[in-house]
């Protein structure tokens, strides 16, 4: 057992160590996760910082989507003693005050892409419901995350040009999760061929003026949810509690003989209240797991060793390349509109914006059979 200066704080939850989590599962991870986007198409920015104890691995990544421009910096070393150390190479986290305030900064290393961002939260970090699934008996997902929306001052360089980002108009949203979820190098597959490879879901923290919406909704291939969230929260000192908006329905319209969301409905159902719906509305896609270690390139995956020396690289593609635009496949993390519809805004704010995150993975009532 080593010791790392977080057991000096008086945090233990465990007769361990505080760099030894409680179980032994590879898959155990612990990761930021934020967007930047200016309320528009102009820009949108996903970064990402994760540690894997039991892989001793510790990684990070930004993406941009500008235009045509898809753009990566990612970087890997090893975990060591130390989890109180939020920096990877050029990449740094800095929580400046727990659950309000965070720095997050990328060096500039000659890959076209720098930043040096100060988060504010706008509402109160929100603890979201445990995300648990276990497939042929395995537990695959045992995780939390907090969620929270807020708004951006810094500046951002993509290829020598600098935008100055300001909270007026630069927001964006963040989560904190931690847990069991699939990272790392594959593993021998085993029983677990027969799983159906269904992956339907849509999360959508949404932020207006003077409040925000967070939803999550994640169905199996038979239709049956998985996980599913729905709250209206106010920011502190407001004088109003966080409001339960019941069972979120999602229905989203697909571009002809596609996946990709043109537009979708959510509509909610308050116990005691009116039910309402708020229209979403994609503004520029970003697609989250190209280049980011979420799970298509073989030879970089989160968590994966990639050597005892800090590893670190860019890449970049252009959508307007064919061969560049058959890569953008998967999760797709967009900037969206949201408006409520029907004069059912809660507050003059009825236009509102936000990270609108979906996939649909295989096979799913809604598409038919055999779809």
């Amino acid at each position: 057992m080593t010791l790392s200066p977080l057991d000096d704080y008086p945090v233990h939850q465990a007769p361990e160590v505080m760099r030894h989590v409680t179980t032994s599962d590879r898959n155990f991870y612990d990761r930021y996760y934020f967007n930047v986007h200016a309320c528009s198409d102009e820009l949108m920015m996903l970064i990402g910082m994760g540690q894997y104890p039991n892989l001793g691995v510790t990684d990070a990544f930004a993406v941009v989507r500008r235009g045509p421009l898809h753009r990566v910096v990612r970087a890997s070393r090893e975990l060591g003693a130390d989890r109180m150390d939020t920096t990877v190479g050029p990449f740094r986290v800095e929580v400046i005050e727990g659950l309000r305030r965070l720095r997050v900064a990328l060096d500039d290393g000659g890959h076209g892409l720098a930043f040096d961002l100060t988060w504010e939260g706008t509402v109160p970090a929100t603890l979201e419901p445990p995300h648990c699934l276990r497939r042929q008996e395995r537990v695959v997902f045992d995780s939390r995350r907090l969620a929270q929306t807020g708004r951006w001052s810094g500046w951002i360089d993509v290829g020598g040009d600098r935008v100055e980002v300001t909270p007026d108009r630069w927001w964006g949203s963040r989560d904190r999760s931690w847990g069991i979820r699939p990272v790392g190098e594959p593993e021998p597959p085993g029983i677990q061929v027969k799983n159906s490879g269904t992956f339907y879901w849509l999360y959508a923290p949404i932020q207006f003026e003077d409040h925000a919406v967070l939803c999550i909704v994640q169905e199996d291939e038979k239709g049956r949810r998985v996980l599913e969230e729905a709250v209206r929260v106010w920011p502190e000192g407001s004088g109003r509690e966080e409001e339960f908006l019941g069972r979120p329905e999602y229905r989203p319209s697909y571009a002809p003989g596609t996946r990709d969301v043109v537009t979708a409905t959510l509509a909610f159902a308050p116990s005691g209240g009116k039910a309402f719906e708020i229209r979403a509305t994609p503004l520029l896609p970003v697609h989250l797991m190209v280049g980011t270690g979420y799970g298509l390139e073989p030879d970089w995956k989160h968590g994966m060793y990639q050597g005892p020396e800090l590893k670190v690289q860019g890449v970049s593609y252009d959508t307007r390349d064919p061969e560049d635009a058959a890569r953008m496949w998967g999760m797709v993390d967009a900037v969206a509109r949201y408006e409520y519809l029907d004069g059912s805004a809660p507050t003059p704010a009825h236009t509102g914006y936000g990270l609108f995150e979906y996939w649909a993975l295989g096979p799913h009532p809604s598409f038919g059979p055999g779809a």
